[in-house]
């Protein structure tokens, strides 16, 4: 019996997978909201993600009068956006930012 070697799938292809997936505002938004979940860095570096698929980042920069490499610098681990700017950036992609409260946990008997 022979095996074949299988080929490692290319974070490419992942990547490529993830940004169509994006193209979906839905998808988008239960991405992002999951990523919110997960603390700051991982939202904005979804931010990014969904940005790529909307288009890119030169695109957005554009559409929200910020500067390319600001917004670059915005969307990375050590981002730190103001609230102006992710307002605007979450707009032009054609999402918006919504809350709930958060589940009470069960009182103990």
């Amino acid at each position: 019996m022979t095996t074949k070697k299988m080929k490692k799938p290319k974070s490419s292809d992942f990547k490529e997978f993830l940004l169509q997936r994006l193209e979906d505002p839905l998808t988008a938004a239960a991405y992002l909201t999951a990523s919110f979940e997960e603390g700051d860095e991982t939202f904005l570096l979804a931010v990014k993600d969904v940005a790529e698929a909307a288009g890119g980042i030169a695109p957005l920069a554009k559409a929200t009068k910020l500067n390319r490499e600001g917004l670059y610098d915005m969307l990375s681990k050590k981002g730190n956006p103001r609230l102006s700017s992710l307002s605007a950036i979450i707009d032009v992609l054609g999402l918006k930012l919504e809350f709930t409260p958060k589940p009470h946990p069960a009182k103990a008997a």
